[in-house]
């Protein structure tokens, strides 16, 4: 969430971020923190105020029993009760704007950096790079042309899926319902082929493997941000209050809530493999079809800890190492900055990678990889120490899928299919044991 620091002393700022966000009400929402910021403050300092009166009466009441003056000692007493009750109601009315100040800071997205874009949605989201074709200053995906037609027809993966029985999309049904498919033989195969590809690959990069649980409490749900904001789309326990996690982003960041790092320690460099669990509820037609939007899928995610000098050149990293993975895999795609109407709640800057499928002429998201600023820090009070000073101050942490595989699965069927079979790109050849599906 954003600081109190922040918003009162930029306070301008933050109003211009949030509009960029095209969050309503902003100025409102600053005035409502502050009104309540000064509720608690205001209790704070009659407390501080009270408890120092109480000090100096209780050396008063020693003094007066000292000379024998029991029955002025009693008043003093009297006094020092009635500020016991006064400093009771104090507490709980200080209580109440603390935990009043949390909830309306939580309902507050994060602002965007100032480099990234105006835009209503996501065809106002700028096209930065893409080996598929030129990109120019300014390209938008919606004047960005898209469609690539090399004259084969191609057959879309739920159809491939079925032809050489990779994918059962019915049985999912049966088994549990739409959006959770079964993979067979060597489609399970070219999952876990992924799995370990994307693995290797960050382990290579510097990244320490994380297997956490993919169950979360409520307090990881809301120091990541995914409550109260996304709490319609995650699968909710309700038994025992806990959380199916939408990403590993989810309990790998936890590591670090409550924690205070040593400056020497970072940047952190996590990786994990998890299944992922979405309602996506609302989701339907034919774009959420096959592989292209589903209810449990696998994920690679790469999470860092880091200084705030050095998040951006860390957000570089990670964009070049996602880059590398769809290189490695030979697929087409293109890199986007999302605009202020498009980013998600938490992040102050997103860029998201698409690849291009070919039977369905429409690209598909595989990737979004962030930099939260000290937005989840400040939820998950991760602080850092610094090694000089001594003193402690906000982390910042950044987080990008590495990939995701339902789309990248998606991709790779339609875009390598031959009439021989399914081609295996080179880098998943020795983790396959095959060059071609067929």
């Amino acid at each position: 969430m954003l600081t109190l620091k922040l918003i009162t002393e930029e306070t301008d700022r933050v109003i211009r971020g949030l509009e960029k966000k095209h969050f309503h009400g902003a100025k409102e929402a600053l005035d409502a923190v502050m009104a309540t910021d000064k509720q608690r403050r205001e209790a704070q300092t009659q407390l501080d105020q009270n408890l120092a009166e109480a000090n100096r009466l209780a050396k008063e009441i020693g003094s007066l029993m000292k000379q024998g003056k029991r029955e002025e000692a009693e008043e003093v007493k009297a006094k020092v009760a009635a500020l016991k009750d006064i400093n009771k109601q104090l507490e709980e009315k200080k209580s109440a704007a603390e935990q009043e100040l949390t909830r309306q800071l939580c309902a507050i997205p994060n602002i965007p950096y100032d480099n990234v874009p105006e835009g209503n949605g996501a065809e106002d989201n700028q096209v930065v790079k893409s080996n598929l074709r030129e990109c120019h200053e300014g390209d938008t995906v919606g004047n960005w042309d898209t469609v690539v037609d090399n004259g084969e027809a191609k057959l879309p993966h739920w159809e491939l899926a079925k032809k050489y029985n990779l994918i059962d999309f019915d049985l999912g049904v049966k088994i549990t319902g739409a959006g959770f498919p079964v993979y067979i033989g060597l489609g399970a195969r070219l999952q876990r082929a992924l799995i370990n590809f994307f693995l290797d690959e960050a382990r290579a990069a510097g990244y320490t493997e994380i297997m956490p649980p993919t169950v979360v409490n409520a307090a990881s749900g809301y120091g990541t941000g995914q409550l109260p904001d996304k709490e319609g789309q995650m699968y909710h326990c309700d038994l025992d209050d806990l959380y199916l996690i939408p990403t590993a982003e989810v309990p790998v960041t936890n590591i670090y809530r409550d924690v205070i790092l040593d400056e020497k320690q970072l940047p952190i460099k996590n990786c994990a493999y998890t299944q992922c669990f979405r309602r996506e509820a609302g989701s339907y037609g034919k774009d959420v079809r096959g592989l292209n939007r589903l209810h449990e899928f696998s994920k690679i995610e790469i999470v860092r800890i880091d200084t705030p000098e050095h998040s951006d050149e860390s957000h570089k990293e990670m964009l070049a190492h996602v880059e590398g993975l769809l290189q490695k895999l030979e697929l087409p795609y293109r890199i986007l900055r999302l605009c202020g109407g498009d980013m998600s709640f938490t992040s102050s800057i997103c860029y998201d990678f698409e690849v291009y499928s070919e039977a369905q002429k429409r690209w598909l998201e595989v990737s979004s990889v962030s930099n939260f600023d000290t937005y989840q820090a400040n939820r998950l009070k991760c602080r850092i120490r610094r090694t000089e000073t001594k003193k402690t101050e906000i982390a910042h942490t950044l987080n990008g899928s590495a990939l995701a595989l339902p789309r990248i699965v998606a991709a790779l069927l339609e875009n390598n299919q031959t009439a021989e079979g399914i081609r295996i790109p080179k880098a998943l050849v020795p983790y396959m044991g095959c060059e071609i599906i067929n």
